[in-house]
C-alpha cells in the first residue's frame, strides 16, 4: 500500500467513525424517546386529566409527523446537503423534546410531539444514507452493525429509564431527558461530520410530495384508528385508510413517469432491493406488533406495573442487540439469503413458543426465556436485509435507497400494530375479557407468528451468495 492509498485508507475511516458517532448517538436519543413515551401514556392521562384515547394522539401525532417528513428526506439532502439535514431533524427534535416538557394541556402536548416528529422522520433515513455513503463495500456490514447498537440500547433502557422517572420524578422528565443527549449531537455533528455541496439545481417534486406524504399520513391515521377502535369498517379508520391508498397509489403512478420524481420507484426493479423492502414490511409488522402485545398483556391480564413489565422486555432486548451485532458484521462474509430466512424461522419459533405459554398463570421467567430466542431472529433478519438490499445501490441512489426503505418498515409497523389491535379486540369481545383474556392475547399473537412467517417469502429472493462473490456490479438506475 502507498502512503498516498494509507493516507486515503486512514482518512476514510476517520470519517466514517464520525459519521456513525453521530448517527448512533442521534438514534440512540430517538429510539429511547420511543419506548420512554410508550410507558408514560397512563400516567399522562392522568396528569392532563384526559381520556386515554385523546392521550394516543401523543404516539400517534408524532408518528404521523414521522410519516410526512421522511418522504421529503432525498430532496432534503440533495437540495441542502446532508449534513445540513441532518442538523436540523435534531435540532427540531431536541426543541420540540423541551417544549414538550413545557406543555400546560394535552393539545400543546400533541401538537410539540408533531414538531418532533418532523426531526425523528429526518434522523434515520439521512444517517442512514451519510453512513452508506461513507462506508465501502467491504466495511458495509460492520458500519451498519454499529448502526444498530441504538436498537439494544434504546429497548433495553427505554422502558426502564420511563418507568422510573414517572414513578419517582415527573413526567416533564420524560422529555428533558432528550436535551443534554440532543445537545451533544448537534456539537459532535457540526465538528464531525464532512461539508457537502448541496445541489441547487434539485427540484422539488411538489406533486410527489403533495400525493405521499398526506397519503402516508392518512394510510396510518386510518390504521391507527382500526386499531383504537377494534375494526377497519369503522367509517373513522375505513375512510382515511382508502384516502391514503388512493393518494399513494398516485404517488406510484407520478414516480413512474415523472422526469425528476420525489423518490426513485425504479429501484424496486433491482430484485434483491425490492426483496428487501418486501422483507423489511412484512417482517416488522409481525415484531413490532407483537411488541405493542407483550406491555399490555402483561399490565392487563398480570397486574403488573409500567416498571415491572419493561423489566422483562429487557432479555429479548438484549438478544436482539447482541445477535444483530454479530449477524450485521457477518452479512459480508455468508449467504445473505441463507441468513435472512434463518433469521425468520428462528424469529417465528421463538414468539410461538410464547406464544403456546401465554396464560393467566405462566410462571414469568417461562415467558422471559421464550422471547430471547425470537430476539436472537430479529437480529439476523433487521439489519441484514436493510445491509442487502442496499448495499448495491448506486451513491446518487442511496437517499432515495435509503428513504423507501424506512417508509417500507414504517407502514409495515402501522398495518401490524393497526391489525393485531382489531384482532385483539375482536378476540377480547368474543372470550369475554376479563381473566380470560389470556386467551385472546394467545389466540392474537399466533398472526404475529404468521406475519413474521411471511417475510420469508420475500427474503427468498435475496442473493444466494455472499456480497462481493457476483462476477458484476449492479448498474445504476438509468432514470
Amino acid at each position: 500500500m502507498t502512503g498516498r492509498t494509507a493516507s486515503t485508507a486512514d482518512g476514510t475511516s476517520r470519517g466514517l467513525a464520525g459519521v456513525l458517532t453521530v448517527v448512533v448517538i442521534g438514534s440512540i436519543m430517538a429510539v429511547l424517546d420511543v419506548t420512554i413515551v410508550n410507558v408514560a401514556l397512563r400516567p399522562l392521562a392522568v396528569v392532563f386529566d384526559a381520556p386515554l384515547a385523546a392521550v394516543q394522539w401523543v404516539v400517534t401525532g408524532y408518528t404521523l409527523a414521522l410519516a410526512a417528513v421522511i418522504p421529503a428526506a432525498a430532496w432534503a439532502m440533495s437540495r441542502f446537503g446532508a449534513k445540513r439535514a441532518y442538523l436540523t431533524a435534531i435540532a427540531l427534535f431536541t426543541a420540540g423534546s423541551g417544549l414538550a416538557a413545557l406543555s400546560w394541556n394535552i393539545e400543546t402536548l400533541v401538537l410539540f410531539r408533531i414538531l418532533q416528529g418532523l426531526g425523528g422522520g429526518l434522523l434515520v433515513p439521512v444517517g442512514m444514507a451519510m453512513v452508506i455513503r461513507t462506508a465501502d463495500r467491504e466495511r458495509m456490514g460492520r458500519a451498519m452493525a454499529l448502526l444498530g447498537i441504538p436498537v439494544l440500547i434504546g429497548p433495553v433502557t427505554g422502558p426502564i429509564l420511563g418507568g422510573w422517572l414517572i414513578d419517582t420524578r415527573s413526567w416533564h422528565w420524560i422529555f428533558l431527558v432528550n436535551l443534554p443527549v440532543g445537545a451533544l449531537a448537534l456539537v459532535l455533528a457540526a465538528r464531525l461530520l464532512r461539508h457537502d455541496e448541496p445541489q441547487p439545481a434539485s427540484r422539488l417534486d411538489l406533486v410527489g410530495l403533495l400525493t405521499l406524504s398526506p397519503g402516508l399520513a392518512l394510510l396510518i391515521y386510518g390504521l391507527s384508528t382500526a386499531g383504537e377502535r377494534g375494526s377497519l369498517a369503522a367509517p373513522q379508520a375505513l375512510l382515511p385508510t382508502v384516502a391514503g391508498l388512493l393518494l399513494t397509489i398516485g404517488f406510484v403512478v407520478r414516480g413512474l413517469t415523472a422526469r425528476a420524481p420525489l423518490l426513485r420507484l425504479r429501484l424496486l426493479r433491482d430484485r434483491t432491493f425490492a426483496a428487501g423492502c418486501a422483507a423489511m414490511v412484512l417482517f416488522p409488522a409481525g415484531y413490532f406488533g407483537s411488541m405493542l402485545l407483550a406491555p399490555m398483556y402483561y399490565q392487563t391480564t398480570r397486574g403488573l406495573g409500567a416498571t415491572e413489565s419493561g423489566m422483562l422486555a429487557v432479555p429479548l432486548a438484549v438478544a436482539v442487540g447482541v445477535s444483530m451485532q454479530i449477524a450485521t458484521r457477518r452479512v459480508d462474509r455468508v449467504s445473505p439469503r441463507l441468513m435472512v430466512l434463518s433469521g425468520i424461522l428462528i424469529a417465528a419459533c421463538g414468539l410461538s413458543l410464547f406464544a403456546v405459554q401465554v396464560g393467566p398463570e405462566t410462571p414469568y421467567w417461562r415467558l422471559a426465556a421464550a422471547l430471547p430466542v425470537m430476539g436472537v431472529g430479529v437480529g439476523m433478519v433487521m439489519m441484514p436485509a436493510n445491509t442487502t438490499a442496499i448495499r448495491g445501490l448506486a451513491t446518487e441512489d442511496v437517499p432515495s435507497g435509503s428513504t423507501l426503505l424506512n417508509i417500507g418498515s414504517q407502514v409495515g409497523v402501522s398495518i401490524g400494530t393497526a391489525l393485531l389491535s382489531v384482532v385483539l379486540a375482536s378476540n377480547t369481545a368474543r372470550t369475554g375479557g376479563g381473566i380470560r383474556s389470556a386467551a385472546a392475547f394467545q389466540h392474537t399473537y399466533w398472526w404475529a407468528v404468521m406475519l413474521l412467517a411471511l417475510a420469508a417469502l420475500p427474503a427468498a429472493l435475496l442473493p444466494r451468495r455472499r456480497a462481493g462473490a457476483t462476477s458484476a456490479p449492479r448498474l445504476p438506475d438509468p432514470a
